[in-house]
């Protein structure tokens, strides 16, 4: 989310193009779940661009935003970051693809029977979406997302794993107090740090393929 219309069209085209750098230097099929990501938070800011456009309400533009977010991350975040790990380490990493589709689904269902409504809150957008349960929910959420990143095994994505963190504790600090959003800001540096990440594997495929074996016997 952004602080005006202008805003979250300029993230979303300066995020679109980094995703498109993004899955221009992928080479191996499986880490294209995770490269894809900064073109979903691309389309996420240009789709809320045209909510902000709208006045907000109960619109397309807003069932789409919440989409996004609500079971479509979960499960992309969950199962890209399980895809791209090395085959060692991805044991531990069925249990947040589990929680990402145990709760994608139940937001999915939560999305199709109940409607998605947006207002303008000063220089904020707020959604409001009826989820039963929402602290369980939210747990599965955050294990699928972020719990994901942190676990990975892999420097670059718990590294993003920690700045989603940090992203995400702001942004409701300043969302509560109808201030300004900034996850704008965090979704164009978490897409530049997936741009690095994608230019670390096209260099170096062979040191990740091993990730988890230990040093060879000499």
């Amino acid at each position: 989310m952004c602080w005006s219309a202008t805003a979250d069209l300029t993230a979303g085209t300066v995020i679109t193009a980094i995703g498109i750098a993004c899955l221009a230097r992928t080479r191996r099929a499986r880490d294209l779940p995770v490269a894809a990501l900064p073109l979903i938070l691309g389309a996420h800011q240009l789709i809320e661009a045209a909510a902000w456009h709208s006045g907000a309400g109960c619109g397309p533009a807003s069932t789409v935003w919440a989409a996004i977010t609500l079971p479509l991350l979960p499960v992309w975040v969950s199962l890209g970051v399980l895809l791209a790990a090395a085959p060692e380490l991805r044991t531990r990493l069925y249990w947040p693809a589990a929680a990402g589709l145990a709760t994608g689904a139940y937001l999915s269902y939560c999305l199709a029977t109940r409607p998605v409504t947006a207002e303008i809150r000063g220089h904020v957008l707020g959604y409001g979406v009826n989820v039963p349960w929402m602290p369980l929910a939210l747990a599965g959420y955050l294990f699928a997302t972020i719990g994901a990143l942190l676990i990975s095994g892999d420097r670059l994505l718990r590294l993003l794993g920690l700045l989603m963190s940090a992203g995400a504790l702001a942004c409701a600090a300043l969302w509560r107090l109808e201030f300004a959003s900034t996850w704008c800001a965090f979704a164009a540096a978490a897409s530049t740090l997936i741009l690095v990440w994608t230019g670390d594997r096209a260099r170096s495929p062979c040191v990740h393929e091993i990730a988890g074996r230990g040093a060879p016997n000499l």
